[in-house]
């Protein structure tokens, strides 16, 4: 046998008797997530894809306070510390989002403290009004 079969053999192995002994691995990722501050515990993760993009925010959808982590011009991200943003279900976490365009982009600083309206477009969650706070 080589060391790649002997490998799988002793992680199929190990993982056998991990489910036999009861664990679980949405147990093991609870644990692992609740240390990472950048993590999505608390998410709805049973929530339907559609979910998301077929709910529309109201024209008057209300904005949320967020804090500016870091923004990627080369992928066009802005990575946001927020609290729950209500209009696509989704509790207070940290995560990147697609902004809607290059001049929020050049506007937006790390460490800002902004307020932002998140929106899936074309079902991608992105930045559609992001604003100093007031």
């Amino acid at each position: 046998m080589n060391k790649m079969t002997l490998l799988a053999a002793a992680l199929s192995a190990a993982l056998s008797a991990a489910f036999s002994a009861g664990f679980s691995l949405s147990a093991f990722a609870d644990t692992h997530t609740m240390n990472n501050p950048n993590s999505m515990a608390g998410m709805n993760m049973n929530m339907p894809m559609t979910t998301m993009s077929e709910k529309k925010p109201s024209s008057t959808q209300a904005l949320t306070d967020a804090t500016v982590v870091s923004v990627d011009k080369n992928t066009g991200m802005i990575t946001l510390k927020h609290g729950a943003l209500s209009n696509i279900h989704m509790p207070a976490m940290t995560m990147a989002y697609k902004a809607k365009n290059a001049e929020m982009l050049d506007s937006a600083k790390a460490g800002a403290k902004v307020q932002v309206l998140v929106e899936s477009v074309d079902n991608t969650l992105t930045i559609t009004t992001l604003q100093d706070q007031q």
